[in-house]
């Protein structure tokens, strides 16, 4: 275990848990009940940079490690840089396509990639006007994310202007409508210093609440780790003809991405694909399931790309052989108590569910993720079927496609 001390600004747990094993001490700005068991929790709001780097020059910290959206849109980077701190997220500038939906795919726009027809509107009416000639089914979604609740999809115009009008009626400024395509969902990530970029894995995203893709449609749902259907000549494409191009472009404009950057996608054929944008990091679905994928002592490439030995130090990403599955539990109600946790193998990363009084409870809509790991996919889906059925809690609701 090193000697260092590590703050990861964003809540999360599976990223939170990872390090607390790499060093000897891990701060979270602003924490939760959950994740106080495996790190210090600080009180301050993830956004408020200016507080955030004194923590970080009071408590001599080595290296910060931003996973909040908020915290990137308020230039956190560029504060932390005019004061000499290494810090592993990229800037406001150069996270823009990665955070705004209508930013990434303009950016899509101009770099030819193939991507779902989209428009993007500020006044509700303008909206409306386009769900009247649109093509069904549609995504609608925030512009950028906003509750968990800011995205779904619509196969009929009543349906559509509704939740539009309710995102308007909510506080959106802008809202994103692209139309729905048929196939196989993925995400690839990659690690980069602004310069170099080197592919990490990549995820069989869930997009749907229910079984057979059914019911809401959701940031994500579950995946598989790596995802062996999505071809090499198609990653390889990908990497070279979106994500290399993307990362160059932001240097040449003076705004360097650092961090994580993920490209979302769908295979339409057998070597067929579109994007649909970009990520500014793993998401909490996925985490754990990326994290058991890779070989890497991440406090070491976190810091090479922070003080700039990335290119120097690293040729590639080192994976396993291992294969994870990751299923987002979910709850009909708060404060329910949540049982057998201790009796599960798996890996559990709390998103929303918290404790009272020490006892473990959910959180309504999204609580939890339980990710079994394995050297084979079946062995794995086995494993996941076994600790999901030990997981009690009323009002429990999971896809159990994912693992069937």
């Amino acid at each position: 275990m090193k000697d260092k001390k590590v703050l990861i600004v964003g809540n999360l747990y599976a990223l939170t848990k990872h390090f607390s094993s790499l060093v000897k001490d891990v701060f979270v700005i602003p924490g939760n009940s959950c994740i106080s068991d495996i790190a210090t929790c600080v009180d301050i709001r993830e956004d408020n940079a200016p507080e955030v780097l004194n923590f970080v020059l009071e408590n001599d910290i080595d290296l910060t490690i931003v996973v909040s959206e908020r915290a990137i849109k308020s230039d956190i980077v560029g504060l932390f840089q005019e004061n000499g701190k290494q810090i592993f997220a990229p800037s406001a500038k150069s996270a823009e396509i990665a955070i705004s939906k209508s930013q990434g795919k303009r950016f899509l726009y101009k770099l030819h990639v193939p991507t779902p027809k989209f428009g993007f509107f500020d006044k509700l009416q303008n909206a409306v006007d386009y769900l009247q000639e649109a093509d069904y089914p549609v995504v609608i979604s925030s512009d950028e994310k906003f509750n968990g609740k800011d995205c779904a999809c619509f196969t009929v115009f009543e349906h559509a202007k509704c939740f539009v009008e309710d995102l308007f009626a909510a506080g959106i400024p802008k809202v994103v409508i692209e139309e729905y395509v048929y196939g196989q969902y993925f995400s690839l990530y990659c690690v980069t210093d602004g310069y170099n970029v080197l592919p990490v894995t990549t995820t069989r995203d869930f997009k749907f609440s229910e079984n057979g893709d059914g019911g809401l449609y959701k940031h994500s749902a579950g995946c598989y780790c790596p995802d062996m259907c999505v071809p090499a000549d198609v990653k390889n494409d990908i990497f070279n003809s979106v994500i290399e191009p993307a990362i160059l472009k932001l240097q040449a404009v003076g705004s360097p991405y650092v961090g994580i950057f993920g490209v979302e996608g769908v295979m339409t054929g057998s070597n067929e694909y579109m994007i649909l944008g970009f990520k500014p990091f793993v998401s909490d679905v996925e985490a754990q399931a990326v994290l058991n994928n890779t070989e890497e002592d991440l406090y070491d490439l976190f810091d090479s790309c922070a003080n700039g030995f990335f290119a120097d130090e690293y040729e590639d990403i080192i994976i396993n052989d291992n294969v994870s599955v990751s299923c987002l539990v979910c709850s009909r109600s708060d404060g329910q108590e949540i049982s057998n946790t201790d009796i599960i193998e798996s890996e559990i990363s709390f998103i929303n569910a918290g404790k009272k009084d020490d006892v473990l409870c959910t959180a309504k809509g999204d609580s939890l993720v339980i990710t079994s790991v394995a050297k084979t996919l079946s062995r794995a889906k086995y494993k996941l079927e076994e600790d999901i059925n030990e997981l009690k809690f009323d009002g429990i609701k999971y896809r159990s496609d994912i693992f069937s």
